[in-house]
This record gives C-alpha cells, structure tokens and sequence, in this order.
C-alpha cells in the first residue's frame, strides 16, 4: 500500500517507520528539516515542505496513495488546515490525528474518515489495523507477540475450529470468540452488545458476524490475516 503521513513527531516517525517495515511504501512529510533527515534512511521517501500550501500539496501523488495521514499533533489549527486542504483535493482515505473532543468535532465536521488518538492508540496498533485485512483491534504484548481481534474470513465461516487448524495450519492460537448483536434499548433506539463465548473447544463452529481474538508471534499473525 501507499501512504503519506503529514508531520513526522513521535507518533508520525514511528507509524511511518512501522509500515516501511511491513513493505508499504510511505513518503514522510514535515516542514522541519531536522525531522525529515532523521528519516531518510528509515522510511521510503521524506520530503521538507509545508503542508499548508495547497499548491505544492497538490504536486504530491496523491491519486496514487492509498492512504494520507496527518498526524501533526503540537498545532491544533495546522492541523485542521491541512486536513481540510487533503479533504478538498480528494484523497482517496484521509486519517487525521486528534487533540482533544472539540478538535476531533472539527475533524468530523470537515469530513475526515478516521481519528487517531495517540495517547490513547499506540503506533503498532494503527499499523496492524491499516495493512492487514479484518483486523478489528490489537493488543501489543511485547516487540514479538501481539493479540489481536479479526473478523471471521469468509473461508472459515461454517467450519470448526478443529477444521481450520488454528495451530497446526498457522501457529497461532484462538483464545476466544466474540459475538456482536443488536440490542433496543428502552428509548427505542439500538446499541450493539459484545458477549464473550470463553475458551473455544475444537469442535465450535465460526460464524460469519464472529470476531477471533488470536494470539501469536507477530510475523505468523501477518501472514495469517494477510492468507
């Protein structure tokens, strides 16, 4: 995939450098120099400019990339001015980062897809939800081992787990199983309810709406969602 992520602090540099690391191809883009050499051996591409000028944003390959993210964090009215400015010129999936609730309002309000939330959402977690298929959300154990929620693949709905051979066909572990449903409330109005099934034996059969929490070593749960 291709990405361009707007402002290369903490959080940009290391989601930047992450998904370099998966094979992605990211050009990294900051108004300060400093940040932008850091870089330059690290990730794909980094350019130095200022991502307020709509004229020279305009000059990125921006029909070509999959994915812009604008993480510039430390200037909450830059921020809304270059995510307006990617918004405008029509990207295909703009991401921005928020500070604060009236900052991700305004971020909303403008049109922008997602909001990354940095003090909430690590950098690796954001890496495995945009690269890697159904991924819904994932827990970082350690630099190795990670647990992650997925969706069911359409391969495996109607089987066992038995018959998908978890462990044997992809090293990973199931842990347990979540179920979602709809629920009125007495309003009126529907919330979604998350139950947890507990440890599935193997002859448990998957269905289509269920989300997998897996556990295993990072490079087999890549190949694994990306199978």
């Amino acid at each position: 995939m291709k990405f361009i992520i707007v402002g290369l602090g903490n959080f940009g540099a290391s989601l930047a450098q992450k998904l370099t690391k998966q094979g992605n191809e990211v050009i990294g883009v900051d108004s300060s120099m400093a940040k932008v050499t850091a870089l330059k051996d690290k990730i794909s591409h980094t350019i130095c400019l200022n991502a307020t000028d709509e004229q020279t944003v305009s000059d990125l390959p921006l029909k070509n990339t999959d994915i812009v993210i604008v993480s510039i964090g430390e200037d909450q009215g830059t921020n809304v001015l270059v995510s307006a400015l990617f918004k405008n010129l029509g990207v295909k999936r703009l991401i921005s980062r928020s500070i604060n609730s009236l900052h991700e309002n305004i971020l909303r309000a403008i049109g922008v897809d997602e909001i990354v939330r940095p003090e909430e959402e690590t950098a690796e977690r954001w890496a495995k939800k945009l690269t890697l298929k159904g991924v819904v959300d994932s827990f970082e154990l350690n630099k190795n081992y990670s647990i992650v929620e997925v969706k069911t693949p359409k391969t495996f709905v109607g089987k066992t787990i038995e018959e998908v051979g978890f462990r044997a066909n992809y090293n990973i572990v199931i842990l347990t199983i979540l179920s979602q449903t709809e629920k009125a409330s007495f309003l009126g109005k529907t919330k979604t309810v998350t139950s947890v099934q507990g440890i599935p034996d193997p002859q448990t059969r998957l269905h289509q709406d269920d989300i997998l929490v897996v556990y295993g070593f990072n490079n087999d749960l890549y190949t694994f969602m990306k199978a």
